[in-house]
C-alpha cells in the first residue's frame, strides 16, 4: 500500500482553539475503529459510480481536543474495492474484496470528522485511488481501459443475450464497472461487469428510466462477442430526481458511462476526490500529499512550527526537528558508572499503523 502522507494541522485562528490537546490512540483501538468505520460508511455514500470500497488498515489517528470539549478525528486509511457495485444494496462487509491477481484497486484517504451529537460526522476529506500492480502474474485476466471499443462491443453483445430472456423488461446498459482480457488458446476472451436498468425504448433506441422505482441489474459476462455467458443479479433501486441550478429536474444517477471513463481511458472508477477539505484547515487541497502545516503541542498549549519549515515542499511530508537540551553536570557529582543488571527485551507494540484486514 502507499498511504498519502498526513501531518496533523490547527489553525488556531480558523478554528478559534485558544489550547489544543492532540491524543494519539493506537490504530487498532475502538475509537480508531469507529473513526474509521463512520469515514468508510460515508466515502461509500459519496462514491456515486463503481464499486463499495471496505477498509484495510488503519495507517494513523489523532484526535484534536479543546477545552471547549470539541474533539475533532484525522484518520488516515487505506481502503480496497470490493466486486460490490454502489447500487447494490449488499453491506460493504458481506462483499468480497477484489485479489490482487485479478487487479485490486486501493484508495488512501485523509478523513477529519468531528462528534455531532454523540455520533462521529465526516467534515472533510480528500482521497486517492490507484490500481496495485503487485502479485500481477503472466497470463492472468489485465484491465481494460473502460472505453474500450472491442470489449464494449462485447458488452452490448451480452446484453443483447441478457434481454432475450426477459420477457417483459428490456434493459439497457447504465454504466460499464470493469472489463478485463485474457490470452488462451483459442484467442482473447473478455470478462465484463456493468450495470444495466430498466429502459424505456423507443423504435430505433432504448434509454435507461431516469426516476422512480427501477429494477436494475449487475451483470457479469465471460466469453467472445459472438459466443459468451452473462448472469445478471436484478434489485429494485428508488431514483429521486434532483433540481439543478435552474430549477429544472435532472437524474440524480447518469446514465451511460462516467464522464471520465469515457475522456480519459481509466481503467477503474475512482473515489471522489475530496470533500471540503479546507473548512478545518485539516487537509490541504494543494497538493497529491496531502501536505499541511505542523503544529507542536507544549504543555498542553499549541505553538505553530517555523513558517520556514512549513514552506519547505521538497519532501511528502515535515518532520518536527527534534530539540536537544544539555543539562549542566556539578564538578562534585558521582560519576561512576552503575553496574546495569541484564534483563529481558521489552517488546514495544507500535501505535501505528493498524492491523491489516486483507492485504
Amino acid at each position: 500500500m502507499k498511504p498519502l502522507s498526513l501531518t496533523v494541522v490547527v489553525v488556531l485562528l480558523a478554528l478559534g482553539y485558544a489550547q489544543v490537546n492532540v491524543l494519539e490512540p493506537e490504530c487498532d483501538s475502538p475509537e480508531a475503529e469507529e473513526a474509521a468505520l463512520a469515514a468508510q460508511d460515508y466515502l461509500n455514500a459519496q462514491h456515486s459510480h463503481g464499486y463499495k470500497y471496505a477498509l484495510n488498515r488503519i495507517e494513523d489517528i489523532k484526535i484534536l481536543t479543546n477545552t471547549e470539549g470539541d474533539n475533532t478525528y484525522v484518520v488516515e486509511l487505506d481502503l480496497l474495492e470490493t466486486d460490490c457495485h454502489v447500487l447494490d444494496p449488499t453491506p460493504v462487509a458481506n462483499c468480497t474484496v477484489r485479489p490482487k491477481v485479478l487487479t485490486a484497486v486501493e484508495g488512501d484517504c485523509d478523513v477529519a470528522l468531528k462528534r455531532v451529537g454523540g455520533k462521529l460526522t465526516v467534515k472533510a476529506f480528500k482521497c486517492k485511488t490507484e490500481e496495485s500492480t503487485e502479485d500481477l502474474c503472466l497470463g492472468c485476466p489485465s484491465l481494460l481501459p473502460l472505453n474500450h471499443t472491442t470489449a464494449l462491443d462485447f458488452v452490448r453483445a451480452s446484453l443483447a443475450t441478457f434481454n432475450n430472456f426477459t420477457a417483459n423488461t428490456t434493459y439497457a446498459l447504465l454504466e460499464v464497472g470493469r472489463m478485463s482480457t485474457q490470452i488462451v488458446s483459442g484467442g482473447p476472451q473478455y470478462f465484463a461487469e456493468y450495470v444495466v436498468a430498466e429502459a424505456n425504448c423507443t423504435k430505433d433506441v432504448c434509454a435507461p428510466l431516469t426516476e422512480g422505482v427501477i429494477t436494475h441489474g449487475i451483470c457479469s459476462a465471460k466469453g467472445v462477442t459472438a459466443a459468451h455467458t452473462v448472469n445478471c443479479k436484478t434489485f429494485s433501486v428508488r431514483v429521486p430526481r434532483l433540481q439543478d441550478a435552474n430549477s429544472t429536474a435532472v437524474p440524480s444517477w447518469s446514465p451511460a458511462f462516467h464522464a471520465h471513463s469515457r475522456k480519459h481511458g481509466l481503467r477503474h472508477h475512482k473515489l471522489t476526490s475530496y470533500h471540503d477539505p479546507h473548512v478545518l484547515g485539516l487537509l490541504s487541497v494543494s497538493s497529491e500529499s496531502n501536505e499541511v502545516v505542523p503544529v507542536v503541542v507544549l504543555n498542553g498549549t499549541a505553538a505553530p512550527v517555523a513558517s520556514t519549515l512549513a514552506a519547505d515542499t521538497s519532501s511528502a511530508s515535515v518532520e518536527v526537528p527534534l530539540a536537544v537540551v544539555k543539562r549542566d553536570v556539578p564538578a562534585s557529582a558521582d560519576t561512576t558508572v552503575p553496574n546495569v543488571v541484564a534483563t529481558e527485551p521489552v517488546l514495544l507494540i507500535p501505535r501505528c499503523p493498524g492491523r491489516v484486514r486483507f492485504f
